[in-house]
């Protein structure tokens, strides 16, 4: 039987979408095949400054197809792709971590990123990651007795210190007594110490600094000491207030203040932009039973003023957008201390 023109123009559409379909479908049984699809994570995004960050990845499974590229890709939208920015690397035929830097990035600007690796199947991603960029720091970085370096900050008229103090003397020199054990913090009821959280200085020294009693901050106690570098000094109650309401006030200023992302912070570190460049960080506290609290989650300030047996503190937390303050009769207590610049 001959078939009329128009019949078979229909038969050539019908068998070529066939055709189509068929293809499509194994392509896409193919993609979806578990033993030939890269599997990859993204890790940590560390050294996050104004223009760069570290970020870590790791090769999960290489697949039976192996690999032919991997990397990092990142963008200012959600949800990056390999058609955004990218690292590249070539074949790989081995599982395990891989990391980059990310260069070239705007100051006080949050990002998204992914890993990412290619084979034969395809592009797989790592789960999506979110960082902010600092503020550029221009301001000088100063020093304190021990010789640690500091970055700085000037938020309307002050400049700030932008970490915690994490000096072991005043700066005349003199040691200031390092409490480990917890009956002898209890002891001290009247004279200065300090310690790290935990009594882990590996671990907290350099991103929480240490946490000092009352006596190592009040001069009246110390025998007119300062624990800030020379040309510094601990913030009164009324510059701390001078700071929050240039951002906003108490009610926001604690998330304009606090290191953005959950790196250092316990999710959701509600409200935080660190648009100030202050970095506010949750280095806990150290209580009078010498015990250790809330590290990861509140961070807490003293200001040297008092008003009778009570000093004066600032504090935020990973729940909330706002500054904590007040006066507090327990001068046992180990908070952190920025200093301002006179």
């Amino acid at each position: 039987m001959i078939l009329s023109e128009k019949k078979f123009l229909y038969f050539t559409v019908c068998m070529a979408v066939t055709m189509f379909l068929t293809l499509f479908v194994y392509q896409s049984c193919k993609k979806l095949d578990p033993e030939r699809v890269v599997k990859v994570k993204t890790g940590l995004i560390t050294d996050i400054s104004y223009h760069s960050c570290s970020v870590e990845g790791t090769i999960l499974d290489i697949s039976k197809d192996g690999i032919d590229q991997y990397g990092f890709c990142w963008a200012e939208t959600r949800n990056p792709t390999i058609k955004n920015y990218k690292t590249q690397h070539g074949s790989k035929n081995t599982t395990g971590n891989f990391h980059d830097s990310i260069i070239g990035l705007s100051p006080n600007t949050i990002y998204y990123a992914k890993a990412y690796a290619i084979n034969s199947q395809g592009t797989s991603y790592g789960d999506q990651l979110t960082f902010k960029t600092s503020m550029n720091f221009t301001n000088p970085t100063v020093s304190d007795i021990d010789g640690n370096v500091y970055n700085t900050i000037t938020i309307t008229t002050q400049t700030w210190m932008a970490e915690n103090l994490k000096t072991t003397k005043y700066n005349d020199n003199t040691p200031i007594p390092l409490v480990t054990d917890i009956n002898e913090w209890i002891l001290l009821s009247t004279t200065p110490g300090y310690c790290w959280y935990r009594n882990d200085t590996a671990a907290y020294k350099a991103t929480y600094g240490a946490l000092y009693n009352w006596y190592v901050v009040d001069s009246a106690s110390n025998g007119g000491k300062n624990v800030c570098p020379t040309g510094w000094h601990v913030p009164t109650e009324a510059e701390w207030t001078t700071l929050t309401s240039y951002l906003g006030g108490e009610s926001v200023a604690g998330g304009k203040l606090k290191e953005f992302g959950t790196f250092h912070w316990l999710s959701p570190n509600t409200g935080a932009t660190n648009e100030s460049g202050f970095t506010g960080l949750p280095g806990g506290y150290r209580d009078g039973n010498g015990l250790f609290y809330l590290g990861g989650s509140y961070g807490y300030w003293w200001s040297s003023s008092k008003s009778y047996s009570a000093s004066y503190c600032r504090s935020m937390g990973c729940d909330i957008s706002s500054v904590g303050g007040g006066y507090i009769y327990f001068p046992e207590k180990a908070f952190s201390v920025r200093c301002l610049k006179d």
